[in-house]
């Protein structure tokens, strides 16, 4: 028998970041940026092993946490703003060697930065390199945005000259597009290299480089924040086959019939005001009930369970028109019985909650939602994450894709 490619994925991910501080380790869609990429190689049937370089221990734990490897520390001198990636892989490589005697036969690089990755891609990447001996890398690419052939230099004298020329053609800035050469941009998504490209050549991409061809609509570079925003919400409304940290994301049901929510931290922001005489209240988003009631309009009902048992709950359920179970400690097998009591799906339920005691309620309903601001569980296993907190909006916004779904629909 022929033994299996030894593929090794690794991680670039130091501590010191400038334009996002702390980006690889901050909550991205529910999961830490770093997870993303971690999840590429694990997932991926061709990769043997993931590991993470970082000068970084929290970096590294985190990794550890969502099942890379953190076998060594990058020492300080290639951890820099300016530090390429070539002495980063030589020096995971020769580690590798000299401390397990470990030789990769393909090195994956998967940068966290581009977070946003098609099902099966990594994969794609190494069969090609692996098909082609000649190759010494293969690398990521999209078609590119903008056409070089268009692009300008301005000399010293003032005076613009193309940046590129086509043979035989007298203006090719002048030109049609589509007859200009195709031209692709390279993304950071995936790279295949072969180990002695790195170590014996010297290169990250060596002399022969093939390309994969990469969906435009992934191509996402995590570089500031207004990336950032960009592309969480990409990864939350963009219906994309894409690498997804843990179990994968449920769609919003085609047709729902149903919301249900938690109360405190949901329709609040989680605080609550008491008097010295033990009187508590509490801080609602009126445009909340402007969005219930527009579902409402066009069929779905809403429900309140909740473990609270203060009439402050269910006052402002009942000013929201909004049916409301409270002092409920087993939120699921109500919601079942609520459910089997009306005849509706489980399917075209959707569940919103902010803490742990919702999650169970999460795995009865066909999608779960969660506010922004809530718990680190909730994010990681909640299927849409909205962009406002709870108390603050998020309702009205879960409202507002619901009506988009059905509206879609009609």
């Amino acid at each position: 028998m022929v033994n299996a490619p030894e593929v090794l994925a690794i991680i670039p991910a130091r501590g010191g970041s400038k334009g996002i501080p702390r980006k690889n380790i901050r909550r991205f869609a529910g999961a830490p940026l770093i997870a993303y990429s971690i999840a590429a190689g694990l997932q991926a049937e061709s990769v043997t092993r993931v590991i993470i370089s970082t000068d970084d221990e929290e970096i590294a734990s985190v990794a550890r946490a969502w099942g890379a490897e953190a076998p060594f520390l990058r020492p300080a001198d290639i951890a820099q703003d300016g530090t390429l990636d070539l002495p980063v892989f030589q020096h995971a490589l020769r580690w590798l060697a000299e401390h397990e005697g470990y030789h990769p036969d393909v090195v994956v690089q998967l940068r966290p930065t581009s977070p946003v990755r098609p099902v099966g891609l990594v994969d794609e990447a190494v069969n090609l390199l692996l098909a082609h001996p000649e190759a010494d890398s293969v690398r990521g690419v999209v078609p590119s945005g903008q056409n070089p052939h268009k692009m300008w230099r301005i000399g010293a004298d003032g005076r613009m000259t193309p940046l590129l020329t086509v043979q035989g053609m007298a203006e090719p800035y002048n030109a049609a597009r589509q007859s200009l050469p195709v031209v692709y941009w390279q993304t950071g998504h995936i790279d295949a290299i072969r180990p002695a490209t790195i170590l014996e050549q010297g290169l990250m991409s060596g002399k022969v480089i093939l390309p994969v061809l990469v969906d435009p609509r992934y191509a996402v570079d995590i570089d500031n924040p207004s990336d950032w925003q960009r592309a969480e919400w990409l990864v939350q409304q963009g219906g994309l086959d894409m690498v997804i940290p843990g179990k994968r994301k449920r769609p919003l049901p085609a047709s729902v019939k149903l919301l249900v929510m938690d109360f405190d931290g949901v329709l609040t922001d989680n605080r609550v005001w008491v008097d010295e005489n033990g009187h508590e209240q509490i801080a609602a988003y009126r445009s909340d009930s402007m969005g219930l009631w527009e579902i409402r309009k066009q069929g779905v009902e809403s429900l309140v369970i909740s473990m609270e048992t203060n009439p402050v709950v269910s006052a402002r359920c009942k000013k929201m028109q909004v049916p409301v179970l409270q002092g409920i400690n087993h939120k699921d097998e109500v919601l079942k019985q609520y459910l089997a009591e009306h005849g509706i799906d489980p399917a075209d339920v959707v569940y919103m909650g902010n803490d742990i005691n919702d999650l169970v309620c999460f795995a009865v309903a066909g999608c779960a939602a969660a506010p922004c601001d809530a718990e680190p569980e909730i994010l990681r296993q909640a299927d849409i994450i909205l962009t406002r907190r709870g108390g603050h909006g998020a309702v009205r916004e879960m409202c507002d894709l619901i009506l988009q779904q059905h509206n879609q629909g009609v």
